[in-house]
């Protein structure tokens, strides 16, 4: 997600960080390289105008704050102006005095609206409510089994309702129906997964509008695929002049999203950002934070949505187990090192959580070691180690050359990446216990950090 962007802007700051003055003629160049960035990550033109006269604006006039040379000012400015355009405060969801509350989910066919749909429902259950799932897209073959199914997965309730035609009158009676169903059942919140179309046309439109005046929604949420770039603006532009929409998320923002649609759909529709989806797993989608996704951009990391992640993902309990029986040398196994592995793929994906880390300082290289790591080799991991018995778990040294073959096969995996993870783990532990020797503790109290 933005990492394109992000690589250009940090050329374009390159030359700024080295400015003792700033003068017309670098700011005009760092503009320049700004500027292309910006048209290259797909922003659409005039919010690039926009931004760049502005940042211009208050470059040349700037009031320089003492604690940051001309250069860094520069920057700051560039992040205010990002955040100003993307919206500066986190939107809230918005609910119903008296319940239940409807969110009316909209987009073009092709979106993720039915997956974004169940994202939302699974979101909402974590955050203490009890969602109802209904699909009124009665055109598209298999599209209200495919809402099931995602009910299902994040155990959600759902209306299905009966379908003798095809028509608006049948998705008007789904929705009341659905309503009604909440009342009845105590959910608190009624999410409608409308149909879609491969364009805007008078049909799709119309029935929006009359749902829209049947349910009187809290919200009404435009589904867009941000691969799609300008096409997802363009599009969320329509539908806000016809329906009034109330927020926007962002589908595939972990794939090759240039970002401008991003950028620009907030400025265009005047209509906030309230997700984005992150992955294909029903807990990939995540609240938009202006300032988080700006500091992103900008490579100074994430590290606010990181902890967020680990708090929400990592058994403390299990966590702090693990940790005391590392440091204290007190049968660290091959069992607890195979579950720090499984909290850590509940996080996600190693390069979506290096990409949270700023790329400047002393975290400028985790990114490319990073990329150079296949995710699946932790599966392969985890398969070695479920191939061992609970003996050799605890006790790694009894694995001698036969059993080494048998767990290779067992794995579907090498001898050689046994013997390399057996080594590695060696290593480790041996680290490990080093760490927790008081005479370490007394060697790092004394250090004294570079520049101290």
């Amino acid at each position: 997600m933005f990492e394109n962007l992000s690589e250009k802007l940090q050329k374009a700051f390159k030359n700024l960080r080295g400015q003792a003055v700033l003068n017309e003629d670098n700011i005009q160049e760092s503009l320049r390289e700004i500027r292309l960035a910006l048209l290259e990550a797909d922003v659409n033109f005039k919010v690039v105008k926009l931004l760049i006269d502005k940042i211009q604006d208050k470059a040349l006039g700037q009031e320089v704050m003492g604690a940051l040379s001309p250069g860094e000012q520069v920057i700051k400015i560039v992040r205010d102006e990002l955040v100003e355009i993307l919206g500066h405060d986190t939107a809230k969801m918005k609910f119903a005095s008296q319940p239940p509350s409807v969110i009316l989910m909209a987009g073009l066919q092709g979106s993720g609206k039915t997956t974004t749909s169940g994202k939302l429902a699974n979101w909402l259950k974590n955050g203490g409510h009890r969602p109802l799932l209904v699909s009124v897209d009665v055109y598209r073959p298999a599209a209200r089994q495919q809402l099931k199914v995602v009910a299902q997965a994040i155990k959600a309730n759902i209306y299905e309702g009966e379908v003798t035609e095809a028509n608006t009158a049948t998705v008007e009676r789904l929705a009341k129906e659905a309503r009604r169903e909440a009342i009845n059942t105590g959910s608190d919140v009624v999410i409608v997964d409308t149909a879609g179309r491969l364009h805007i046309d008078d049909q799709l439109m119309d029935e929006m509008q009359s749902l829209k005046k049947l349910l009187n929604p809290q919200e009404i949420l435009f589904v867009a695929d941000a691969m799609t770039g300008q096409d997802a603006v363009r599009s969320a532009d329509e539908f806000h002049k016809k329906l009034s929409l109330t927020g926007v998320v962002l589908t595939k923002m972990d794939g090759d999203a240039r970002g401008g649609a991003a950028l620009s759909i907030r400025n265009v529709t005047g209509q906030p950002i309230k997700f984005i989806g992150v992955g294909e797993k029903y807990d990939a989608l995540e609240p938009f934070h202006p300032d988080r996704i700006v500091s992103r951009i900008l490579g100074m990391g994430d590290i606010l949505s990181l902890i967020e992640k680990a708090e929400q993902q990592v058994d403390k309990k299990r966590a702090q187990e693990i940790a005391t029986k590392a440091l204290t040398g007190d049968g660290f196994s091959l069992e607890d090192f195979r579950d720090q592995l499984r909290q850590v793929k509940k996080m996600g994906s190693l390069q979506s959580l290096v990409g949270m880390l700023p790329r400047i300082g002393p975290f400028s290289g985790l990114q490319a070691a990073a990329d150079k790591v296949d995710d699946k080799q932790i599966n392969r991991v985890e398969a070695i180690i479920n191939s061992m018995t609970p003996h050799e778990r605890d006790h790694h040294e009894v694995i001698n050359g036969s059993r080494r073959k048998r767990i290779a096969r067992g794995s579907g995996t090498s001898v050689q990446e046994v013997n390399n993870l057996l080594r590695q783990y060696a290593q480790m532990k041996k680290m490990f216990k080093q760490m927790g020797k008081p005479s370490f503790a007394r060697r790092m109290a004394g250090m004294k950090l570079p520049g101290m």
